[in-house]
Formats: structure tokens, C-alpha cells, sequence
């Protein structure tokens, strides 16, 4: 491929200087290029990373939202925020170790819920996102895409992602627990009163599980050719590799 690419450019560059009519060849030279398939349109590149993401976000999501999504994954599990782990372990300490795994247990059933709902939210975010740089996205290596996304969408994705972490963390009862829990604490003698703000905490953790799947699923994409599903994403992320074999 990129022998013929260096034949045409040369091609072309001995034409154009032996014509006038630049304004012709230069039109000519497109097409030319365009029948012999060198590298994509940036309509192409883009159309592959948004299918790519479209993918990761439905597979990352799908993955998240089921029963035990995150409460029995060892990396998405969320736990006590780290500033209140004192007061789950005094609070175990005391004999009201089931109240703190209630917590735990709802919170992350919180999670699993809005992560059912996140789905349309990173779509609709998709849709909206510049294609300016997605060439560069997508010959940027791995996680490049869900970086971009990242910085793109994520104080909309949060604006839009507390309420839900909210009305599941309600659901669940969860917010229930944590006030039952922090009223329970603070009335033992002496202590320092600390109540994190559990909405918060968990829709920062319910979108890094979020992200962190999604790259998975973009990097599944980038490494095995079996992945890219579509002549789109085989025609984008081919082109990716040869890029980077260049």
C-alpha cells in the first residue's frame, strides 16, 4: 500500500509539472487517489470511532448495569468513600457490621441502576461530539478515543448522571442507610461528625467504572481485527494499524 501510494504521488507530481491546468490535475489527482483507497475521509474516521464508542458504551454499560455488575467486581466494587472508613470500622467495631454492608450493598446496587440508564446519555454525547480531530483519534492508540470523550462530555455526563445516581441511590434505599449509618455514628461520644457527600461519590465512581469499561472495549477494537464487526470499523482501524506499522 505504500508503494503505490509513493507511485501515485510521484505520478501525479510529474504531471502537474508538465500541465497548466493545475486546478484540473489537482481534481484529477483526487480522484485518483480516492479510486485507489488511500486512507480514509474524515467522515470515515469519524463515523468508525463514534460505531467504536457506540460499541464500548453499549457493551460497558450492558456489563455494569447487570445484577452484581459492581458489587461483585473486584474493580468496580464501590466501597466506603475513603474519608468514612473510619467510621465503618467503628461502627463494625460497635456491632453494626450489617448496617455497613447494607450500605455497601445499596450503594452499588445504586450504581448498577443508573448504569442501565447511562447508556442514552454517552449516546446522545456521541452524537454531539466535534469530529475536528477524529482522524488523530483514531490512529491515536489505545484509550484515545474514550480520553477524547472524557474531556469531551464529562461535566455533561455528571450534570446529567447525579440525578439518576440520586433517584437509584433512593430506590435502592441506599440513601436511606447512609443517613440511618451517619446518625448512628455521630451520636457516639466524642467522635468527629464527617458526612461525605454519598451522591457524589458514587457518580464519580459509577463514571470512572464507566470510562474505564469503555476503553476496554475500545482497545478490544483497536487489538483484535475479529472485533471490528462492521466494513466501517474494518476499513477505519485498518487503516489505524498501517499507520502505525508506517
Amino acid at each position: 500500500m505504500k508503494a503505490i501510494k509513493i507511485s501515485i504521488l510521484i505520478l501525479l507530481s510529474l504531471v502537474i509539472y508538465s500541465c497548466g491546468n493545475t486546478g484540473k490535475i489537482l481534481s484529477d489527482a483526487n480522484e485518483i487517489l480516492k479510486k485507489a483507497n488511500i486512507g480514509i475521509t474524515e467522515e470515515e474516521a469519524a463515523g468508525g470511532l463514534k460505531e467504536a464508542l457506540n460499541s464500548g458504551v453499549s457493551t460497558g454499560t450492558d456489563f455494569l448495569s447487570k445484577r452484581d455488575g459492581f458489587l461483585k467486581n473486584n474493580t468496580y466494587k464501590i466501597l466506603f468513600p475513603p474519608e468514612a472508613q473510619k467510621i465503618e470500622q467503628t461502627l463494625r467495631n460497635i456491632g453494626f457490621g450489617n448496617k455497613c454492608d447494607q450500605v455497601i450493598e445499596n450503594i452499588n446496587r445504586g450504581a448498577e441502576m443508573a448504569a442501565s440508564q447511562a447508556k442514552l446519555v454517552f449516546i446522545n454525547s456521541i452524537k454531539q461530539m466535534s469530529i475536528r480531530d477524529a482522524i488523530n483519534i483514531v490512529t491515536g492508540g489505545n484509550g484515545a478515543a474514550t480520553s477524547y470523550l472524557k474531556k469531551t462530555t464529562s461535566n455533561e455526563l455528571i450534570s446529567k448522571f447525579k440525578p439518576i445516581i440520586q433517584s437509584s441511590l433512593d430506590k435502592t434505599e441506599a440513601t436511606k442507610y447512609w443517613t440511618d449509618i451517619m446518625n448512628i455514628y455521630n451520636k457516639i461520644p466524642g467522635v468527629e461528625r464527617i458526612n461525605p457527600d454519598i451522591n457524589d461519590y458514587v457518580t464519580q465512581k459509577a463514571l470512572s467504572a464507566l470510562f474505564s469499561q469503555i476503553e476496554i472495549e475500545e482497545n478490544k477494537i483497536r487489538q483484535d481485527p475479529l472485533k471490528r464487526t462492521t466494513q466501517l470499523l474494518k476499513k477505519v482501524f485498518d487503516y489505524a494499524d498501517q499507520k502505525k506499522s508506517n
